[in-house]
């Protein structure tokens, strides 16, 4: 249940920010709703993860980096925003840290 929660906190995070950006600058209200319950949302699916014994470096870094890289390509998707090779490997380093992190958690037990 625990990657799970996650899953949900990740996907709920990037719903709530593609929603943002459709908003263009919350100048179209009917997106507050989405945006306000999807960040809600977010977080206590990220609080369930975290009660569910994530430990809060390994889950946030994780929440953190999925959440930058699946953002980034859906923004390329659905609002044609620039997605260059450089942005693409910072990507993959910030997807590395985070698999460092996750396995120095690891080797704490």
């Amino acid at each position: 249940m625990t990657w799970f929660f996650l899953g949900l906190a990740i996907l709920t995070e990037v719903a709530a920010t593609m929603s943002l950006r459709a908003s263009e600058g919350l100048k179209k209200k009917a997106w507050l709703v989405p945006i306000v319950s999807g960040y809600v949302a977010a977080f206590g699916f990220l609080s369930l993860a975290l009660d569910h014994g994530m430990p809060l470096g390994v889950g946030y870094g994780i929440w953190v980096a999925c959440g930058v890289a699946l953002t980034a390509v859906a923004s390329r998707v659905l609002f044609k925003e620039p997605l260059t090779p450089t942005m693409a490997v910072g990507i993959l380093l910030i997807s590395a840290g985070v698999l460092v992190v996750e396995i120095g958690a690891g080797q704490a037990h």
